[in-house]
């Protein structure tokens, strides 16, 4: 992020009171916090064979703690946070939230069976579901309309940059301390962060001052009311597609390269880790990039950004899946990577320019919730279903192919419907009642 220019810093956004090098401070300890986020989040799936092989689980034991039950508990524990977030000091409850999953992350290294795990990994989905919707606020409160879409970018980088720190440092992790030591030693750190945030972020005045704000409905109507918005609506229904394609191709990488390529586990974590986490990464920044240089001039790019990104993505997936050598394969899912990326900045900034101050966290966390049910919880479902339905006429490893292939179409349709949300966000926007805070 680079300084204001003398513009930007007589605008009367709340986040004008703060010196630039602070409000990039802010920013960047967030950011840490996002990581730590999904380290946490995913650690759980690079540690899951000597899970298995210690706690005697089964595969669906193991699906439940990553799969549906976690995204429900975790989005629909997200509003009611959320609602508290958009009344309360937003601080402290990433504070407390951050507390609260490091400690039980570090406590899923007790667990002695499946009950003791099943608990200490649902009160990290709690504490985890208090993170995201709290700091997109804060974010949108220290920047300014025409930074947001990059600063809310670069908070979102914590997404690929856990889950590649995952994949690198839980492997290590693992060989070196065992699977009950990995989590504390990714758990604890959260502690200190969490202490540092405490003690050097400040709460931002909401919008352009915190008295002067009308209160926010009540929690039916606000769902409705941001229902009601057609591009709102839409770009989360979009987001929930692309995400459904996005997470079965995630969760199924793995299988799909040691199935079809024939690559042994512990080779393949690492090269992953680079391809998703840093592929991820530098196309969020873009899009990041993208939205703040031309969603100003025009507020159509930032549904068209993600349209463009998801649809160039869906062939360069495809080229990944159907490639003859891993190391084209490689090539193709890095590129593609990088062009889903393009997605995160603009939406997210569309989400808090389109809803009121009042109803920013909230947002978020409605986002997150439709997002997260159709994304995490459904998508490695989907793909299995597929697999095993293929699996006798295809064998495991091109009936995994052909599903993997079948669920990446979501990209096409994603693309579509954030098109459709072009057709209106511009009005919609003009309409906000905060859209110059």
């Amino acid at each position: 992020m680079s300084a204001d220019t003398p513009q930007e810093a007589a605008e009367t956004h709340p986040g004008a009171g703060f010196k630039p090098w602070y409000r990039n401070y802010v920013l960047l300890l967030l950011l840490l916090v996002y990581i730590f986020n999904f380290i946490d989040r995913q650690v759980i799936a690079i540690l899951s064979p000597a899970i298995k092989a210690d706690l005697g689980v089964s595969d669906t034991q193991l699906g439940l703690l990553k799969g549906l039950a976690f995204a429900l508990l975790y989005s629909i524990l997200g509003l009611p946070i959320a609602r508290l977030a958009d009344r309360r000091n937003r601080v402290n409850i990433v504070t407390i939230s951050l507390t609260l999953w490091s400690v039980f992350t570090a406590m899923s290294g007790l667990a002695a069976n499946f009950i003791q795990l099943a608990a200490a990994r649902f009160a990290v989905g709690i504490g985890e579901a208090g993170c995201a919707p709290p700091s997109h606020s804060l974010i949108s409160d220290y920047f300014s309309r025409k930074r947001r879409s990059t600063a809310l970018a670069v908070f979102s980088m914590g997404i690929p940059l856990g889950v590649m720190f995952a994949f690198l440092a839980g492997g290590v992790l693992a060989n070196a301390l065992g699977w009950r030591w990995t989590f504390v030693a990714v758990g604890l750190p959260g502690l200190l962060l969490a202490v540092i945030l405490k003690l050097t972020v400040k709460e931002p005045p909401r919008g352009a001052s915190a008295s002067g704000l009308e209160a926010a409905p009540p929690f039916m109507e606000s769902i409705k009311l941001l229902l009601s918005i057609r591009s709102y609506l839409l770009l989360s229904i979009a987001s929930a597609i692309a995400s459904m394609s996005a997470f079965a191709l995630a969760t199924w990488v793995v299988d799909f390269y040691v199935r079809v390529h024939e690559i042994g586990f512990l080779q393949i974590t690492t090269p992953l880790g680079f391809i998703i986490g840093g592929g991820m990464a530098a196309g969020i920044f873009i899009g990041g990039q993208l939205g703040d240089r031309f969603g100003p001039k025009d507020s159509r790019y930032y549904m068209w950004i993600p349209a463009a990104g998801f649809l160039l993505a869906f062939p360069l997936i495809m080229l990944a899946i159907y490639a003859e050598t891993s190391l084209a394969s490689f090539l193709w899912l890095a590129a593609g990577y990088i062009l889903a990326g393009l997605y995160a900045g603009p939406v997210f900034a569309s989400i808090q320019n389109l809803a009121p101050v009042r109803l920013r966290a909230f947002a978020v966390a409605l986002f997150l919730l439709i997002v997260n049910i159709g994304g995490a919880g459904m998508g490695p479902l989907v793909a299995g279903i597929l697999s095993d339905l293929m699996l006798a006429a295809h064998g495991p490893a091109e009936g995994l192919r052909l599903s993997l292939a079948l669920t990446t179409l979501g990209f096409v349709v994603a693309a579509f419907i954030y098109w459709m949300a072009s057709r209106t966000i511009t009005e919609e926007l003009a309409a906000a009642p905060d859209q110059d805070l």
